[in-house]
């Protein structure tokens, strides 16, 4: 099931409040590239300790590594990939040069998950834990939410759509749709979620607390690579002050009890694409030991 734009779905929404009721506490995973190393090592430590949500939205690294949740696959994320870095066929110039996209789309999204890493398909399917992910559709600038119902070939595509950088991506076709990565629209889709009736949330950030987005500093760029479609360019040119404003309303929430944060405790020293596995360690541990520190809490927050 897929949804388009923030407000598509209004005619349904009575309908999925039906399944989630006030009481129940959502799950928000924000993205980031490698940065979501760091939800991995939280999931992990929700896996360990019997955690359960009753819906998750993921957008980008939030959808393709939050989806193992889901699976149950502790340690999967990390392990698929420090044992392709620095494999050119997993992401590389080589791969943008041959195929138009520096993360190699048949390799990672569909030769990982179903020969070399396996998705536990059966237990996805068992796991009552709903899964949405964010797209943007670049024709229009507008969200895209997709609800997960299988990790088939087709499924697998809508996760790569909400992972698809821009200009160094080609957009993903699903159902007539153009599709990139779901940060340009909806970077941290709590509204989402609320929307859908879970109107307490854990949120997963990949910036510490107080983290502000600068604006572009070259956004001649995006007309450059990207002037084909400007309804793109314009979500990328205003994307920081959205993005902001977003942390804003969700540090509100945070101090009245509606959102419970968990976040790194400072910047990651990781960049979007890193392949160092050392970083790639260090940044999922830091993961686990954060979820950690704030494991009691957590576990009286979702049990309210």
């Amino acid at each position: 099931m897929y949804l388009r734009g923030r407000n598509d779905f209004l005619n349904m929404v009575q309908t999925l409040t039906n399944h989630a009721p006030n009481s129940s506490t959502g799950l928000v995973l924000e993205g980031g590239g490698m940065r979501g190393l760091f939800t991995a090592g939280v999931i992990d430590v929700f896996l360990e300790n019997g955690i359960t949500f009753p819906n998750a939205v993921g957008v980008s690294a939030g959808a393709c590594f939050g989806v193992n949740l889901k699976t149950e696959q502790i340690g999967r994320a990390l392990r698929y990939n420090i044992q392709m870095a620095g494999n050119p066929h997993y992401m590389s110039l080589r791969s943008l040069l041959l195929t138009g996209d520096y993360v190699n789309a048949e390799f990672c999204y569909h030769t990982i998950p179903t020969q070399i890493d396996v998705v536990d398909t059966k237990t996805f399917l068992r796991n009552t834990m709903r899964f949405h992910i964010v797209c943007t559709d670049i024709d229009t600038g507008e969200a895209v939410y997709h609800e997960l119902t299988d990790l088939d070939y087709d499924n697998l595509e809508w996760i790569r759509a909400s992972a698809s950088l821009p200009i160094v991506s080609r957009p993903v076709l699903r159902d007539g749709r153009r599709l990139m990565d779901g940060g340009m629209a909806d970077s941290i889709p709590l509204q989402y979620s609320e929307r859908l009736g879970y109107h307490r949330n854990v949120v997963i950030l990949t910036q510490p607390f107080g983290f502000r987005k600068e604006p572009a500093r070259h956004p001649w760029l995006f007309q450059l690579f990207c002037g084909r479609y400007p309804a793109m360019v314009n979500s990328l040119t205003h994307r920081a002050e959205r993005y902001n404003a977003c942390l804003e309303q969700i540090e509100r929430q945070a101090a009245n009890g509606t959102v419970l944060l968990i976040t790194p405790p400072r910047k990651l020293d990781i960049g979007r694409i890193e392949q160092n596995p050392d970083k790639l360690q260090a940044i999922y541990q830091l993961g686990r030991q954060t979820c950690l520190a704030q494991l009691d809490q957590i576990k009286e927050y979702i049990n309210k």
